[in-house]
């Protein structure tokens, strides 16, 4: 897991959590949009998550597969999608991000 610090984040603070991969371009665009944006996050890569990550991953995705990125906000889960900038933008709302 990599911390992506953003300006004003406060320490402590429950983050978002960004579960990607390096290889997948959606992921890349999710990841550089946020910090543009000065959203924190906390970056999971699936390729080297644990089994109990990995299964929460698979849950969040409909229990088949893990699919990314899914985003994940104090328990509240965003399923894995292609990378579409104003729903993005309406999910990080819902969850007060934006």
């Amino acid at each position: 897991m990599t911390a992506c610090a953003a300006a004003g984040s406060e320490r402590g603070m429950t983050q978002l959590r960004v579960y990607a991969a390096d290889w997948c371009p959606h992921c890349r665009r999710t990841v550089d949009w946020l910090r543009a944006n000065n959203i924190p996050f906390t970056y999971v890569d699936m390729d080297t998550v644990d089994a109990p990550t990995e299964r929460r991953v698979i849950d969040a995705n409909g229990g088949d597969d893990w699919v990314v990125p899914t985003l994940e906000y104090r328990g509240k889960w965003r399923r894995g999608q292609f990378f579409n900038e104003e729903k993005l933008i309406a999910d990080l709302r819902q969850w007060g991000l934006r």
